[in-house]
């Protein structure tokens, strides 16, 4: 985004909040909260509190987003509401055997960028590596940046919808059986240059990493 190496790891730094039990609006390390839903997922999502949400890892000082909800999903849910090709997701689904989901979405605080994650519990870890393969396989990648054992792109994109331009930094990864899909993304006027945010998501692929590790071993 322009901004020097160390200024970047300094603002990303204090961006960053990790999650536990409570409210999820970007809690420190100090203040550990857990992520709860911000809008019903429909009649779908009927599922119980989901395991997952402890294990959540947001900004700091990024907000509820009031068009994308947070909370447990299930199969149906996802190919419902989040998924672009259901049958295709479907099939890649019922072969990893999912077990759950969970997805958090949020807004910077000038509401400019839209983070997203999303959690797949597949049923072995072998199997959620073909997940997560699947997943990534069904997009066009431009520019991989470096993070350990993730699968990474950066790229800027228009879109047709808003005919503006979209910044995107997304990463996805596999500990154990799950699989993290994040992604920050940042809408701008055509001509206003938007960069992808490399350096928040590069640092919240290795707190949520550290996580999930975590809560595995």
């Amino acid at each position: 985004m322009g901004t020097a190496p160390g200024v970047a790891a300094v603002v990303t730094a204090l961006l960053l909040g990790v999650t536990g039990c409570g409210s999820d609006a970007g809690a420190s390390v100090s203040d550990v909260s857990t992520p709860t839903a911000t809008k019903s997922l429909g009649p779908a999502a009927k599922a119980p509190r989901s395991a997952l949400a402890g294990l959540i890892v947001l900004p700091r000082g990024y907000i509820a987003d009031s068009q994308d909800g947070s909370g447990p999903f299930t199969a149906a849910t996802f190919l419902d509401s989040w998924s672009a090709v259901p049958a295709v997701d479907r099939a890649l689904l019922l072969n990893a055997g999912f077990v759950e989901g969970y997805r958090a979405t949020r807004l910077s605080p000038d509401k400019k960028k839209r983070f997203t994650l999303q959690l797949f519990k597949a049923a072995t870890p072998a199997k959620a590596n073909v997940l997560q393969e699947g997943f990534w396989s069904q997009d066009t990648h431009e520019r991989g940046f470096t993070v350990p054992n993730a699968l990474t792109d950066a790229r800027v994109e228009y879109d047709g919808g808003t005919g503006q331009s979209e910044a995107v930094a997304e990463a996805s990864f596999v500990v154990g059986a799950l699989v993290a899909e994040l992604s920050v993304r940042q809408t701008g006027a055509l001509g206003s240059n938007p960069q992808p945010d490399i350096a928040l998501i590069t640092a919240l692929v290795k707190q949520q990493r550290a996580r999930l590790t975590s809560n595995s071993s």
